[in-house]
């Protein structure tokens, strides 16, 4: 509950480890359980060693060690050795595991990408789902040093901050980098795997042939119209069609690519692995794009020393070939027009392909315009979120429609002995009364739709 009023920094371990909180880190059940058992055998291992290694409090360390210097025997004596065999073990255990997921990385396969998930996250969660692990490689005095060092101003020299870091946190830094990479590599096992599926079914729509697959992807196109001047220097209003939606398999890879990140948690994914995989997917689009060139052009001239910028201008150039210069000077301003427009309305559904800090805001120069700006269907109920773009005229519609249909007259005799009266009633009373219930968000199941 108090979650909202407590610093990260203040948070202990079982408010990070909530059910919530693991969630938004995509952390699905069964790496919590790996780390767990993972954990809990060092937390043994380390209750084992209590006795042999000094307490985490200075005063509390040095009683024990003064108590038995008299004596002929001191249990902090080898504390060191301890601690450096432990650290070792730990680092032992970490790589054996890193080398197991290695294993299972080569020899995956396209339908185990589940498997290949489920390592990426293991290796970039285990460092933060397993703190005996850091106690055990740092030990408990560099452990809680660590703890109270809040991070170097700008004026900290690099010399000064290399030269207060131990071994152990090289260590420690070293083998986060190690399991940083497992995942990495992880990841883009299977973005490639994933670009690969969908780009095989983009292609496949690209070079479709028959009349039937034709149909089914053509594009939606509308009517214009516009005003020319004549040679006389009247002006002649013209009609003309224009796509409103780019290609239809175009547009089907970047929706299912958003279906299939966000199905596995896209917004916990690392941001690297997510602009490797547009990357991949666009540098494989104009492939495919350049081999209808080809096919079109009966040349095989290779293409993999252009750039990205010229490869663009060829299928442009390609692409206007096929029109007349004088209306594609006339059609490039509508043109324009409507992809800015779509590229407004679809920012929502796409949006996790671009981030967050790249959100397209159009700036329209009318304002009393009366189009729809995103694709998401307008509410029928209250506002309750004021950020969501939603809209109040279908309430007015509603309340307007009922109060003109006439009230049914049924006698309260015989709909008191009817199945369900009371249900019915109920249900009255909610739709007769004046505030909305807070939950009511069945037009979200319209989305989907």
């Amino acid at each position: 509950i108090d979650a909202g009023w407590v610093s990260v920094s203040q948070r202990g371990q079982q408010q990070q480890r909530s059910g919530l909180a693991m969630k938004t880190q995509a952390l699905t059940p069964c790496v919590q359980n790996f780390c767990s058992v993972l954990d809990t055998k060092l937390k043994t291992r380390l209750d084992d060693l209590q006795h042999y290694l000094p307490s985490q409090d200075a005063g509390s360390s040095c009683g024990p060690a003064e108590g038995c210097s008299a004596s002929s025997f001191n249990r902090f004596t080898d504390s060191p050795a301890v601690e450096e065999a432990l650290r070792e073990g730990c680092q032992a255990c970490v790589r054996h595991i890193l080398s197991s997921i290695r294993s299972q990385l080569d020899a995956v396969s396209e339908s185990s990408l589940g498997s290949v998930l489920f390592m990426a996250r293991l290796c970039q969660s285990m460092g933060q789902l397993c703190p005996n692990l850091r106690q055990c490689i740092l030990g408990k005095q560099n452990a809680s040093e660590t703890k109270g060092i809040h991070r170097p101003g700008k004026k900290l020299s690099k010399a000064r901050a290399a030269a207060e870091v131990s071994p152990a946190q090289a260590r420690w830094a070293g083998l986060k980098e190690e399991l940083l990479d497992c995942s990495m590599e992880a990841y883009r096992l299977w973005s490639s795997a994933l670009s690969k599926v969908l780009l095989d079914e983009f292609g496949a729509a690209l070079q479709a042939e028959s009349a039937g697959e034709i149909l089914t992807t053509v594009t939606n196109w509308e009517d214009l119209e516009i005003q020319e001047e004549a040679e006389s220097g009247s002006s002649v209003t013209s009609r003309i069609r224009l796509p409103v939606q780019p290609s239809w398999f175009v547009q089907s890879l970047l929706f299912q690519l958003c279906v299939e990140v966000n199905r596995v948690g896209g917004h916990a994914l690392p941001r690297p692995t997510l602009q490797e995989l547009l990357q991949t997917c666009l540098t494989q689009v104009l492939d495919h794009y350049h081999r209808t060139i080809r096919e079109d052009k009966k040349e095989d001239k290779g293409i993999t020393g252009c750039t990205m910028c010229s490869r663009f201008h060829e299928i442009c150039d390609w692409l206007e070939s096929f029109i007349d210069p004088f209306d594609l000077d006339v059609f490039t301003p509508p043109l324009n027009a409507n992809l800015n427009r779509l590229s407004q309305r679809t920012s929502v559904l796409l949006g996790l392909l671009t981030g967050s800090e790249k959100q397209f805001v159009l700036r329209s120069s009318s304002v009393n315009s009366q189009e729809p700006f995103n694709i998401l269907p307008l509410a029928s109920s209250q506002i309750r979120f004021g950020l969501l773009p939603l809209s109040m005229s279908n309430v007015r519609k509603s309340k307007s429609s009922r109060s003109s249909e006439p009230p049914l007259q049924l006698s309260s005799a015989d709909d008191g002995f009817r199945p369900g009266s009371l249900f019915r009633q109920l249900a009255d009373q909610d739709e007769d009364s004046a505030a909305p219930s807070l939950f009511k968000l069945s037009w979200l199941s319209g989305m989907a739709k």
